[in-house]
C-alpha cells in the first residue's frame, strides 16, 4: 500500500450527503488526508466540509468539477501525497471501496471504480451515454475501460504530475483518462456498487456534449499524430 494518501471530494450543493461521505472515508482509509473542494455551493456544503475534512478549498462561485479536481490534486501533491483518491460528494459511491481502489495501484497507475450498467439501477439515459463514452475512450487508449465516466478513482502521483487535462467541468475527467492512457500509464478497473437516487449535477445534454467534444478533440489529436 502506498504510504501517503489523500482523498479529494469535489462538492457542489451537497450539504445533505458530503458529511457522511467524508466520515465514511475516515473509517475506510483512516490515515489519508481528506481534502474537500467547495465548488461555489449555495447551501451549507462549505460548513460541512470544514467540520469533516482536514483541508478545505472554497470557490466563491461555481467553476466546475474539473476545476475543483484540479485544485484538489494540486493541494494533495503539495502535501506529499503519493496516491490520490477522488470520490463524488453525493453519496453514490461507497467509501468502503476506497481501500480496494488504492490497493489496485500496486499493479496500475490509475484505478477506476467501475459501475455495473446492465441490470443496475443506473438510469437508462446514463447507461447509454456511459456505454458509448466508455467504448470511445477504450478505442483511443487501446485498452478496455468499462466505466469512463466514473468519478471514483485512485491515481498515482506520477500520473498527476505528468497528465494535464483541459476543461473545467465533466469533460476534464474524460480528457484526463484519455491522456493518461495515451501516455502509457496502466489503467485498472475495480468493480463497485453504486446507489442512485441522489441529486446529480450532471446535465444530460449539455454535459454529454462536453464529453463528446473532449473525445473528439483527443481523437483528432491521435489521427494527426499528437496528444494533448
Amino acid at each position: 500500500m502506498i504510504a501517503i494518501q489523500a482523498c479529494v471530494i469535489p462538492a457542489l450543493d451537497a450539504e445533505g450527503s458530503v458529511s457522511a461521505v467524508a466520515r465514511a472515508l475516515r473509517d475506510a482509509v483512516p490515515h489519508a488526508l481528506v481534502i474537500g473542494v467547495d465548488d461555489g455551493s449555495r447551501d451549507g456544503t462549505r460548513d460541512a466540509l470544514e467540520r469533516d475534512c482536514d483541508l478545505v478549498i472554497a470557490f466563491d462561485r461555481n467553476l466546475g468539477k474539473g476545476a475543483a479536481l484540479r485544485a484538489g490534486f494540486g493541494a494533495a501533491l503539495a502535501r506529499g501525497a503519493e496516491a490520490v483518491l477522488t470520490i463524488d460528494a453525493d453519496g453514490q459511491h461507497d467509501p468502503a471501496a476506497a481501500p480496494a481502489l488504492l490497493a489496485a495501484l500496486r499493479d496500475a497507475d490509475l484505478a477506476i471504480g467501475a459501475r455495473t450498467r446492465n441490470g443496475s439501477p443506473m438510469p437508462l439515459g446514463r447507461r447509454v451515454t456511459n456505454a458509448l463514452a466508455s467504448a470511445a475512450v477504450s478505442r483511443l487508449v487501446g485498452a478496455e475501460i468499462p466505466d469512463a465516466q466514473s468519478g471514483y478513482r485512485a491515481i498515482r502521483r506520477s500520473v498527476l504530475e505528468r497528465v494535464h487535462a483541459g476543461g473545467d467541468r465533466y469533460e476534464f475527467e474524460t480528457e484526463f483518462l484519455i491522456a493518461a492512457g495515451r501516455a502509457g500509464f496502466r489503467i485498472a478497473a475495480v468493480p463497485i456498487a453504486t446507489a442512485y437516487g441522489a441529486r446529480s449535477h450532471f446535465r444530460g445534454v449539455r454535459d454529454s456534449a462536453r464529453v463528446v467534444r473532449a473525445i473528439w478533440r483527443q481523437r483528432r489529436g491521435a489521427s494527426s499524430g499528437g496528444a494533448r
